[in-house]
C-alpha cells in the first residue's frame, strides 16, 4: 500500500513507541487481517473525506495488542500529525475511572450500595422533589446504588447551567445542589447529570485525598497509566490532539476556541476532567476486562468488577442519553450494559460495557469475547447523534466483530 510522508511519519510515531506496545498478529487472535484492515481503510477514508481531523483504534483481545493505528492529523492548522501516542480529553469517559476510585473505597468498608447518599452527604439528607405544582419530600431515600446509575434523583446537566457547579470547586458544588430540589422521585428515572461529579466528592471525603491524588496514587500509577491525568505537563502537550468542529459545508475545521490542557484545575471532576492516550485507556479498561488485575498489580477485586458491570435500574426504567430510551441497554455502576444484543442491534456479545466522552472518544469491553476496543477522536458535539461527527460508534464494532474468525 502507497503511503504518503504524513502517513509514513505517523506508521514512523507508532513503530518508536516502547516496546510494549508491540501488537500481536491478528490472525493469531482471531481475526482476519484482510478484514480488519477495512477498519483501517474505513477510519482512513473518513480522514480523506474530511469528515474525521484523526483517530486512533486501539483493538485488543484475550489481554493482548491486535492494532493500534493512528490516520489523520493532530492539528489541522500546523498539518501535524496524529500518532498512536497523542493525548484526548476523554471527557465522560473519565466516568468509570471514577467508579473504579469508588470500588476500591467500597473493598475498604468506606460504603456500601444501600447506603443513603445522605449519610456521607448530610448537606442532602433533607432535598425534597420538585414536581409540577410545588415540592414533595422524597420517597425514600437516594441510594448510593442510585448514585451511581444515574438514578439519584438529579437533574441532566442542562438543567444546572444556571447553577453554575463546576466554577467553583467539589464541596462548592455540594453546597449548590444542596440548595436544589431533585428533578424526580430517586429510583424512577435515569438522567446524564452531576452523579459522578458527586462521586468525585465522596471519594475525596472518605480518601483524605483530592480526586486528582487517588487517582494517580492508586490507579494510574499502579496501571503505569503515564500519559494520564487532568492536566498534562508542558513538555506533553504538543501531543494533545486539537477540539475540532464541523464547517457549514459539514467538514470537519479547527475549533474556534481551545480549553488550556496544561492548566492545572481547580475543580476535579470525576464526570469528565481527564487526558489519556488509546493505549493508556487500554490498560484501565484491560484491568477490568481481567476482573480488577493487571500485569501482577490488582486494583479492585473480581466481585467488584461484576457489580460495577451488573445491571441496577429499576424495571420499566431505562437508559435515554440521546431521547428515546436505548433498548435492550442496561446500567451498572458507572458502566452501560447490554442487557439483549438483538433488541439493541448490536453486533458485541451479551454483558459488554462500554461508555465514551462528549469529544467523541469510544470504548467498549466484551466478556464473552474477550475483547476491549477504544476509540479517539476530538470533535466537539462529538458523542451526539447528528452533531456531524460520523457514526464510528456504529461503524468500528460492525468492522471488528466483521473480522473476527474465531472464538
Amino acid at each position: 500500500m502507497y503511503l504518503d510522508r504524513r502517513q509514513m511519519f505517523v506508521a514512523a510515531s507508532a513503530v518508536a513507541l516502547a516496546p510494549s506496545v508491540r501488537a500481536d498478529t491478528p490472525k493469531s487472535l482471531g481475526f482476519d487481517p484482510a478484514k480488519l484492515a477495512l477498519l483501517d481503510a474505513e477510519m482512513q477514508g473518513l480522514v480523506d473525506s474530511k469528515k474525521l481531523a484523526g483517530v486512533v483504534t486501539l483493538v485488543a483481545r484475550r489481554g493482548k495488542l491486535v492494532s493500534l493505528k493512528a490516520h489523520g492529523e493532530r492539528d489541522l492548522a500546523s498539518h501535524s500529525p496524529l500518532a498512536t501516542d497523542s493525548i484526548f480529553r476523554i471527557a465522560s469517559m473519565t466516568k468509570p475511572i471514577c467508579g473504579v476510585a469508588m470500588m476500591i473505597l467500597f473493598e475498604q468498608g468506606k460504603w456500601a450500595l444501600d447506603d443513603t447518599v445522605a449519610k456521607h452527604i448530610p448537606q442532602f439528607a433533607g432535598l425534597q422533589v420538585k414536581i409540577a405544582d410545588g415540592l414533595v419530600d422524597q420517597a425514600s431515600p437516594m441510594t448510593m446504588r442510585q448514585l451511581m446509575s444515574h438514578t439519584a434523583g438529579f437533574d441532566a446537566s442542562a438543567g444546572y447551567d444556571a447553577a453554575g457547579l463546576q466554577d467553583t470547586d467539589l464541596q462548592g458544588m455540594i453546597d449548590k445542589l444542596a440548595k436544589l430540589p431533585l428533578a424526580f422521585q430517586p429510583g424512577t428515572d435515569w438522567r446524564y447529570g452531576p452523579s459522578v461529579n458527586i462521586q468525585g466528592y465522596i471519594v475525596e471525603k472518605l480518601s483524605g485525598m483530592t480526586l486528582d491524588q487517588f487517582l494517580r496514587s492508586k490507579i494510574f500509577g499502579p496501571l503505569n497509566m503515564v500519559d494520564t491525568g487532568f492536566y498534562v505537563p508542558a513538555a506533553k502537550a504538543a501531543r494533545v490532539a486539537t477540539v475540532n468542529t464541523y464547517g457549514t459545508d459539514g467538514t470537519i475545521t479547527a475549533a474556534p476556541q481551545q480549553s488550556e490542557p496544561t492548566k492545572v484545575p481547580t475543580f476535579w471532576s470525576g464526570s469528565g476532567g481527564l487526558l489519556s492516550t488509546a493505549y493508556d485507556y487500554w490498560r484501565f479498561t484491560q484491568m477490568v476486562a481481567n476482573g480488577g488485575n493487571l500485569e501482577g498489580k490488582r486494583i479492585i477485586s473480581p466481585s467488584s468488577v461484576a457489580l460495577m458491570r451488573t445491571n441496577v435500574l429499576a424495571p420499566g426504567v431505562g437508559v435515554d442519553l440521546y431521547g428515546p430510551t436505548q433498548p435492550g441497554v442496561g446500567f451498572g455502576l458507572d458502566f452501560a450494559i447490554l442487557m439483549d444484543p438483538t433488541a439493541a442491534k448490536s453486533p458485541m456479545g451479551l454483558g459488554s460495557h462500554w461508555w465514551g466522552g462528549a469529544f467523541g472518544t469510544w470504548f467498549w469491553i466484551d466478556p464473552v469475547n474477550d475483547l476491549v476496543f477504544i476509540g479517539m477522536i476530538q470533535n466537539l458535539r462529538g458523542s451526539v447523534p447528528g452533531g456531524g461527527t460520523p457514526a464510528v460508534r456504529d461503524i468500528s464494532p460492525r468492522l471488528v466483530y466483521g473480522a473476527m474468525t474465531r472464538a
